[in-house]
């Protein structure tokens, strides 16, 4: 009974808020603060599937701030020149590391979104407002776990007949996995039309047509919303109020954080840990009932 218990319209809130501000925020406070709740729930929700894939995304940020310092010199602290004797300044580097980090907040927060957020959420939250974006954000959410599945489905059959991804010299590596590319993306297109259909043939798209449900909007779910708007309001009122400020042209300047920043800044950090805090309490209440229940039977088995 985590965060994926709670009502679809919650979840729907909670990634939508955090997805924005993780692509709008520029200050470094706050995209360290996105990028370690990102990184944390990802974890709690993936497993150590999501620790290798969040350190690998760490290097992947690094080459592209030196990507991009070597194709945008803005900035006025001159590093060194590049070998076409362009510039290479602090703030296109620092620039490229802020627009990796938030690229990188991005896509764990999506990792942890395609675990909460099922297909049937999707269906319920948008299927009276838009059937066609239900029905393609639901063929969607289905198809990009399936895509992972479906791809060692491909190398294992491969493999039987020696054109494995790991299988040959180098060049023969290559070619196999282009073979498997391309034969995943002649199953993903099947896939994509043959989930149409169907859905279509149930009647996805009919205007005024029901749909099984089996959420309630209950009493945890509207002192999560409570909280959860009382976290959006406090931050959003310290961006107006410019606590989130910065700028990388042609200058590094950022406002310090001072009162203001501060309250913003434990806002924002509320709101983005609010699902790990929910997830930890339910699981110290589950081992903390266990724990009673495992006492009361011991204590009864005595006084049998």
């Amino acid at each position: 009974m985590g965060f994926e218990a709670c009502h679809p319209a919650v979840n729907f809130i909670f990634f939508a808020s955090v997805i924005y501000g993780a692509v709008t925020f520029k200050h470094p406070v706050f995209l360290l603060i996105a990028f370690l709740c990102a990184f944390a729930y990802s974890v709690k929700r993936c497993g150590k599937r999501a620790v290798i894939l969040n350190l690998c995304l760490l290097p992947l940020i690094l080459a592209f701030a030196l990507y991009y310092s070597s194709y945008h010199h803005f900035g006025v602290t001159v590093l060194k020149k590049n070998f076409i004797n362009n510039d290479i300044t602090l703030e296109s580097i620092v620039y490229g590391l802020v627009i990796g980090l938030r690229f990188a907040t991005l896509c764990m927060w999506l990792e942890a979104m395609f675990r909460v957020v099922s297909s049937d959420k999707v269906v319920y939250l948008f299927g009276k407002v838009s059937p066609l974006l239900s029905l393609f954000l639901t063929i969607l959410l289905r198809l990009i776990p399936r895509i992972g599945q479906e791809a060692r489905r491909i190398n294992l059959a491969q493999k039987g007949i020696g054109r494995g991804s790991n299988q040959g010299n180098i060049f023969q590596r290559i070619v196999n996995c282009l073979r498997i590319f391309s034969m995943l993306i002649t199953w993903m297109i099947s896939a994509l039309a043959l989930e149409s259909d169907s859905m279509r043939s149930r009647g996805s798209l009919l205007r005024g047509r029901t749909a099984f449900s089996i959420y309630r909007f209950d009493n945890r779910d509207r002192a999560f919303v409570i909280a959860l708007f009382s976290c959006i309001t406090l931050t959003a009122m310290g961006v107006i109020l410019g606590a989130s400020k910065m700028w990388y042209n042609p200058r590094i300047i950022w406002r310090p954080l001072d009162g203001i920043g501060v309250v913003t800044a434990i806002g924002y950090l509320a709101l983005c840990f609010m699902p790990m805090a929910l997830e930890l309490w339910t699981e110290y209440r589950f081992h903390a009932a266990r724990k009673r229940g495992g006492h009361n039977d011991a204590t009864g088995q005595r006084l049998l």
